[in-house]
């Protein structure tokens, strides 16, 4: 307690403060009251809640004994053969403990109308099984055509539907006993509800409104802090982000110019520094796909296709994409991209778009874990070299090693109407 509010309690009146004290400690002890009185009707609703479910299972094998027995005495009947009798007579032995045990799971203290059923029941079991032991004792003597007529009178199946309404109610009234001591339950948690409310608010009033309010603004205090805090170190961040995915950019910008620079003025070494361009431009657009304005370390798959595809597609190069949506891994954008970038300059060079009328169709679908893309292009019929199926320049061994830097594999086949290259690696770590 702060040395004011001491000060104050010495020098001020204490018996609003004894009242109040008093008034919290009468509110306390009607509230544990209350609280006992509420834990005994919970206690009440939980066993009644125990014997409502032992006697609706035991209402629930009384009905399958039934049912059991008919099943076994009609499989007798049809079949003549004595091992459809086992649910028969199993069902026989156990029909009278279970309707003792429903007798002893509802006691005496029950309402007539139970007890009624009770009694009812008891004895629609009797005549059912009364009935059947009747019919299977006319089959094993021969009479059949008796048997078959007493099965085929409406004596059984009458019992039998008295048999489940009366079980039926059975289940209801103790259904109707169960919601009630809910209800009653239910009703005792809602009436120390507000006297719990006055202790609180009693409680509260006895601590202080002045500590309260210290307390309430050093927590708030805190809180904006701690925000300022979180907001400044949000916005370095992307400061820093912003900064280095400018410095990545400007890098890539002047090794390019190196590399053109270098081949300037050696005309015989333009091709060689065309695709060293090439392959550092693929670099930079998959750069610019994973460091885009959500800044988030992975790239769509449909993004890195297009952003690769997009220098060479035209309306004479057909090119149909397909793919579920899916984010590739941070590992597994950089080096897409160069095989992706690879594949799309052979495309023009030597496949699908290096002259009219053909087509490019690039899918993929994820299975266990597992992406598999299918690189098909199409074109009119030309001969195969066969040099060229084995022969591996860098671009070849470019994709190859990508695939394996990602734990996965390629595999190519090269047709007179085109090629279908297959790339499958895992998604996981």
């Amino acid at each position: 307690m702060a040395p004011g509010l001491i000060s104050r309690w010495r020098r001020g009146p204490h018996l609003k403060t004894l009242l109040l004290l008093t008034l919290v400690a009468a509110t306390m002890i009607g509230a544990v009251l209350l609280v006992w009185k509420t834990i005994d009707a919970e206690r009440s609703q939980r066993a009644q809640a125990g014997q409502t479910n032992a006697v609706l299972l035991a209402l629930h094998d009384l009905s399958r004994t039934a049912v059991n027995a008919e099943t076994g005495q009609r499989g007798y009947f049809i079949t003549l053969d004595r091992r459809y009798l086992s649910p028969y007579i199993v069902a026989r032995e156990q029909y009278r403990p279970t309707i003792a045990r429903l007798r002893e799971l509802m006691g005496g203290d029950i309402s007539p109308r139970k007890r009624e059923l009770l009694s009812e029941i008891e004895h629609l079991s009797v005549a059912k099984f009364a009935e059947m032991d009747e019919t299977v004792a006319e089959i094993r003597g021969g009479g059949l055509l008796e048997a078959r007529r007493r099965i085929l009178t409406d004596e059984g199946q009458d019992v039998m539907e008295r048999l489940r309404r009366a079980i039926g109610e059975l289940e209801t009234l103790e259904l109707a006993s169960f919601n009630t001591s809910r209800d009653e339950a239910t009703a005792s948690e809602a009436r120390i509800l507000p006297i719990l409310a006055i202790l609180l608010v009693f409680i509260v009033f006895a601590l202080g409104l002045g500590l309260m309010q210290v307390i309430r603004t050093a927590d708030a205090e805190a809180r904006a802090e701690h925000a300022a805090e979180l907001a400044l170190a949000r916005d370095q961040a992307d400061l820093l982000a912003r900064e280095l995915n400018h410095r990545v950019k400007n890098l890539f910008a002047v090794v390019l110019a190196i590399v053109k620079m270098t081949g300037r003025d050696q005309p015989e070494a333009k091709p060689v520094v065309d695709r060293i361009a090439e392959r550092i431009h693929a670099l930079l657009m998959a750069h610019e796909v994973t460091q885009g304005r959500s800044a988030k370390r992975s790239a769509r798959l449909s993004d890195l296709v297009e952003v690769t595809l997009k220098p060479y597609r035209s309306p004479e190069n057909g090119c149909r994409i397909n793919g579920p949506e899916l984010e590739l891994p941070e590992r597994a954008v950089v080096p897409f991209g160069l095989a992706l970038h690879e594949l799309a300059t052979n495309a023009v060079k030597y496949g699908a778009w290096a002259q009219p009328g053909g087509e490019l169709t690039v899918d993929w679908q994820v299975s266990d874990g597992r992406l598999r893309l299918d690189w098909r292009e199409s074109h009119p019929p030309r001969p195969v070299d066969p040099a060229a199926t084995t022969k591996r320049g860098f671009g070849s061994t470019l994709v190859e090693g990508s695939a394996r830097q990602l734990g996965g594999r390629i595999e190519r086949d090269m047709l007179p109407g085109g090629i279908v290259v297959r790339i499958e690696i895992p998604l996981g770590e």
